[in-house]
């Protein structure tokens, strides 16, 4: 009553153990699959962690010096610019991160939140009422009298460069564990259990518990059995292109690492603009938003402070050298594994599943 291992000669299985052999062969395909996808998908997992921890090494230097670009030359405002500017940073990360949200939105939700403490604490520092309703009429007339010129909108496109290949990055080293993780899973189909247990437990119904597939059988079984995931080849290779074309744009000339360290700038340069035509923004927001209480002696004539250029810190250099060192040496591994679902049915045919060295082995029917 043999299915599958059916032979001349007397055998010593049976039905059940047939059905047993089949779903040894599903177990142990899905075992040596994730044995041979393991050291690639540690590596890329790997990566998603150190590029992370390097892009969160980069966000908090740079977080940490526009902060103390307000400590040290906006004071009156410092303490009040803490939460943009922390709400700044935290949706670059999320944006890197994937999120839905752009580039744009988180930069001029800054300036938005920005303008009304920049207005009132160094255009006008005598206002002493600044009521909810004044501020959010200074939020939305930020946009209209555009009181940070061009700044804003440099930053926003210096920012979205640079960010736009560290954010498909991550992604597509999320996709790429995805489509490891569903290859080890791809369905085995009846006709490869059948082919998988004549080629390896047929001989063991005739006592040959020691005799091993030949090696161009092994590969033509493992080949019909992994056509449909050697069907990823075409698309693994132009992945593998699309991860080193992102590579080298995250270093090319808009540099994730220049970008970052240069918030701090493209805002001071911004809020010195505005310092620097505060009268006809007062008398823009005067018109709009009325005119607010103020203390006697305006003070408005506040002094504009400029500051000097920030040596780069060797947390910078550590992080910008740590993230330089990690792209190299993910894309030359990941390049390497190009060929990966081409063969990954010699690569399966390798080892103790087959014969190497002798001059007998099982084609499927015999002992030849």
């Amino acid at each position: 009553d043999l299915q599958i291992c059916q032979h001349r000669a007397p055998t010593c299985c049976t039905k059940k153990m047939e059905e047993s052999y089949q779903a040894a062969v599903r177990r142990e395909r899905t075992q040596s699959i994730q044995a041979l996808n393991f050291e690639l998908k540690y590596m890329i997992v790997g990566h998603i962690t150190a590029f992370q921890e390097a892009f969160e090494s980069l966000l908090r230097f740079a977080e940490n010096r526009t902060s103390s670009l307000f400590e040290t030359a906006y004071r009156p405002m410092a303490k009040e610019a803490a939460e943009p500017v922390k709400e700044l940073f935290t949706d670059i990360s999320l944006y890197i991160l994937g999120a839905e949200t752009t580039v744009e939105s988180a930069v001029l939700r800054f300036f938005d939140s920005l303008f009304p403490l920049v207005y009132s604490r160094l255009i006008n520092p005598g206002i002493t009422d600044l009521s909810e309703d004044y501020t959010e009429c200074l939020r939305l007339t930020r946009q209209d009298i555009n009181p940070f010129g061009h700044y804003s909108k440099n930053m926003v496109t210096e920012l979205s460069k640079s960010l736009w290949a560290s954010r498909m990055l991550s992604q597509a080293l999320s996709l790429g564990i995805e489509v490891i993780n569903t290859t080890e899973h791809a369905a085995v189909t009846k006709e490869c259990s059948r082919a998988l247990v004549k080629m390896q437990y047929c001989p063991h119904c005739q006592g040959l518990t020691l005799i091993r597939p030949c090696v161009g059988y092994c590969l033509n079984v493992m080949r019909g059995c992994l056509a449909s995931v050697s069907e990823l080849d075409a698309q693994w290779r132009e992945f593998i292109s699309t991860l080193e074309y992102l590579t080298n744009g995250m270093a090319a000339s808009h540099d994730l690492e220049i970008a970052l360290s240069g918030i701090w700038n493209s805002i001071n340069e911004a809020i010195l603009h505005a310092q620097l035509n505060g009268p006809q923004l007062s008398a823009t927001v005067d018109k709009v938003c009325g005119q607010p209480k103020q203390q006697e002696g305006n003070l408005s004539s506040a002094n504009i402070v400029s500051v000097k250029e920030v040596t780069e810190t060797q947390t910078f250099v550590m992080a910008h050298t740590s993230l330089n060192n990690k792209r190299r040496e993910f894309i030359n591994y990941m390049k390497r594994s190009r060929t990966f679902y081409a063969s990954i049915a010699e690569r399966l045919c390798d080892g103790d599943l087959v014969m190497r060295d002798s001059s007998t082995c099982w084609n499927g029917e015999d002992v030849v």
